[in-house]
């Protein structure tokens, strides 16, 4: 059977260009004891990996070059020879960036049954999910009546994040860029404020008029002018959960740190970073709260689709355009 499937032919500097994309193909060999082959129906694109195309090892290895890129997707295993997999199943794994999998059975997930589709678990039930309900819970430890800034608001981490945070009766502002993700926002009875054509101290100002209280809890998805603009408004032994920094990911130079840094010290606050995986223990703990939520239509989430596996890295490099509300999936046909 031929497998289709992308690679990286070089390391980008800033904004990776298409052409550094190629779509490779190749005949699949026989099953080895305990693998399964997966039709892949659902890829995800998520901004993390282009720390992966940088060729540094950070918390997860690099792309190599000229091998088949991973990510996260959702598929059905249509052969196998694994005493725990059948044909049929559908099956979560990191086979993605392809329209035919052969991998570990043990590295194959089998999908819940939470009566919810297929792709949610590689959204708000997958890691952009997962790494919402921890920041919030488990890093920034968020309480009832907190004052909860979100920024990156509207995409598939923030978007969640919000919506928990209401859940507990916080007040919550969600920062975010374009009207329409605005708009959105504030029909969840979010405090929408745009980042747009502002300096930090403008934002600053926006915040402290969104949040007359001040800031207990703040959930950072991006750095630069949001993390300053937020620092300015904390509130004493304020938590920060920094989940990531996508407006420097595309940096060609490192960008200059906050100005305010010291608020943290002045406020008693406490930032720090955290990588999901590392919680992954956890994630029964996240299902068994949100899943039925998702079911019953309780939770608000959007996803942003493109077709067929060409689109691929288009679907990815318009994560760093404002292209996607909600997750960023690439649907494949079956």
């Amino acid at each position: 059977m031929l497998s289709r499937f992308y690679t990286l032919t070089d390391h980008p500097t800033g904004l990776p260009k298409r052409e550094l994309f190629s779509l490779e193909s190749q005949e699949l060999p026989d099953l080895d004891e305990g693998e399964v082959r997966i039709r892949n129906h659902w890829l995800s694109v998520d901004p993390y990996m282009r720390g992966r195309m940088s060729g540094v090892h950070t918390y997860v290895a690099p792309f190599q070059l000229g091998k088949p890129m991973e990510g996260g997707a959702i598929g059905e295993v249509i052969a196998s020879n694994h005493p725990h997999l059948k044909v049929g199943d559908k099956v979560s794994h990191m086979g993605g960036w392809r329209d035919i999998a052969q991998l570990p059975g043990d590295s194959v997930t089998v999908l819940p049954d939470h009566n919810v589709p297929d792709q949610a678990y590689l959204g708000v039930l997958g890691m952009p999910g997962m790494t919402a309900w921890t920041g919030l819970n488990l890093i920034a430890e968020c309480k009832p009546g907190d004052n909860v800034l979100v920024s990156a608001a509207s995409g598939a981490v923030g978007s969640l994040v919000v919506q928990l945070a209401k859940a507990k009766g916080c007040h919550v502002v969600g920062i975010a860029g374009a009207a329409h993700k605005l708009a959105w926002r504030e029909s969840l009875g979010v405090e929408p404020v745009s980042y747009r054509d502002r300096s930090a101290q403008e934002l600053s100002d926006a915040i402290k008029l969104a949040s007359p209280n001040g800031i207990d809890v703040y959930f950072k998805n991006v750095g630069g002018i949001c993390l300053e603009a937020a620092l300015s408004q904390l509130n004493e032994g304020a938590r920060i959960a920094v989940c990531g920094m996508i407006d420097g990911y595309n940096a060609e130079t490192p960008a200059p740190g906050p100005s305010n840094l010291s608020q943290l010290v002045a406020r008693k606050a406490k930032m720090q970073g955290f990588i999901v995986a590392d919680h992954w223990a956890s994630y029964g703990y996240f299902l068994n709260e949100v899943a039925p939520q998702v079911a019953d239509g309780k939770l608000d989430y959007k996803e942003t689709i493109k077709e067929g596996l060409e689109s691929t890295p288009d679907a990815f490099l318009a994560l760093f355009e404002g292209g996607n509300t909600g997750k960023m999936l690439v649907k494949l046909s079956d």
